[in-house]
């Protein structure tokens, strides 16, 4: 089979399968099949029309941080949910050491163009990853966007399991996105939830990722995750743009653990780009650093002993640093504490000190506790 792209009727790129009849003079082109629209590999416009959708998957290595395409966004069954099996969003990106034209799937993060690949495209008629299949996404579609420029102070977290509660250790949960909103300095919290992901909105003047037109980032659970962790123990971390396509660069997993000079871009899925030093690339990087207002973190000295509330129901979590923080104060670390009597929440603190069956538990243990109970598969 040869392959070719072809402008359709819309102007959109059209691949097309087909083989050559040699038999006839001159040779012509015979079971012709069209296998799906290709991509376009520039980074999307910062505006969305017409709907928006985050998707993601545990257990990668790296990932788009901007997804934004409708042929994908027609295929979600809901307004949200997790284990999707989604189309592909298939973009070229050059070829392989063959010489054979190579693509790349957006969604799944993976190349496309292999002798098993062509065999499938083949059969089936449709232009189809290998993780297609096998790999659901969670997704949500129209996301909740967070203004940060339109609120006094906004605090967005990577959601981890409780360490510990009054009925023991919880089961072990995904990750989700943790949000406060003030709209007065020191004031209430107009908004304190969870949500699955989220768009973080700034103004494109910011210029927080180059040339790129960018006006918001996609905060995933497994991207919120893995940089939290980073600042925590300290990894070094950065961001930088695809050589070719201009999208920021976003490593998972395994890439975040073992920084590298080439990188695979999860946008194009093309690997031109190469840094000078070893290095690990995350969006969250630039929006984290400005709006960061260099107040660092205090080690509170608050002391709470809960074996002094007996009939109490509490949860508690070892702090961790904040995505975003645009307060003008530090954020705080210890032990963060919910503690409620006959159902009425009477503390919501971070303590320096937290004793519990007479012994004063230990922040780094339990942050141990919440990233063992985390699951990332």
């Amino acid at each position: 089979m040869e392959y070719e792209r072809v402008v359709g009727p819309n102007g959109r790129n059209e691949l097309w399968a087909y083989e050559w009849n040699l038999t006839s003079r001159p040779p012509v082109k015979v079971n012709r099949v069209r296998l799906g629209i290709e991509q376009p590999a520039a980074l999307a416009a910062p505006n969305y029309h017409g709907g928006e959708a985050i998707c993601w998957s545990y257990g990668r290595t790296l990932g788009n941080i901007a997804t934004a395409n409708h042929d994908v966004l027609a295929a979600f069954p809901g307004a949200h949910g997790s284990h999707a099996i989604l189309e592909c969003e298939i973009v070229e990106a050059g070829k392989f050491q063959n010489g054979k034209d190579r693509w790349w799937c957006r969604t799944h993060q993976m190349h496309w163009g292999k002798l098993a690949d062509l065999a499938d495209a083949t059969q089936s008629g449709v232009m189809r990853c290998a993780q297609q299949s096998v790999q659901p996404m969670w997704y949500v579609v129209d996301p909740p966007h967070i203004r940060l420029d339109q609120h006094a102070e906004v605090a967005i977290w990577c959601s981890l399991p409780a360490a510990l509660t009054s009925h023991g250790v919880p089961p072990k949960r995904y990750p989700r996105i943790h949000v406060h909103v003030r709209n007065e300095v020191g004031g209430f919290k107009a908004l304190d939830k969870d949500f699955e992901a989220l768009a973080a909105l700034f103004d494109p003047h910011l210029r927080l990722f180059g040339d790129a037109p960018i006006d918001r980032v996609h905060i995933t659970p497994p991207a919120a995750k893995e940089f939290v962790l980073a600042i925590e123990f300290k990894k070094p971390v950065t961001c930088f743009n695809c050589y070719d396509c201009g999208s920021p660069h976003l490593d998972l997993g395994e890439f975040v653990n073992v920084p590298h000079k080439k990188h695979l871009c999860g946008n194009c899925g093309r690997t031109n780009t190469w840094t000078q030093v070893e290095s690990t690339s995350t969006p969250l990087k630039p929006l984290h650093d400005c709006f960061d207002q260099g107040h660092g973190y205090l080690d509170v000295d608050r002391v709470l002993n809960i074996d002094e509330y007996p009939d109490a129901q509490f949860a508690l979590w070892a702090s961790t640093p904040a995505v975003v923080w645009t307060a003008a104060r530090p954020q705080e670390r210890g032990i963060h504490v919910h503690l409620s009597i006959d159902g009425k929440r009477i503390i919501d603190n971070t303590f320096g000190t937290v004793i519990y069956k007479g012994k004063s538990l230990d922040r780094r243990e339990l942050l141990q506790t919440m990233i063992h109970n985390t699951l990332d598969a």
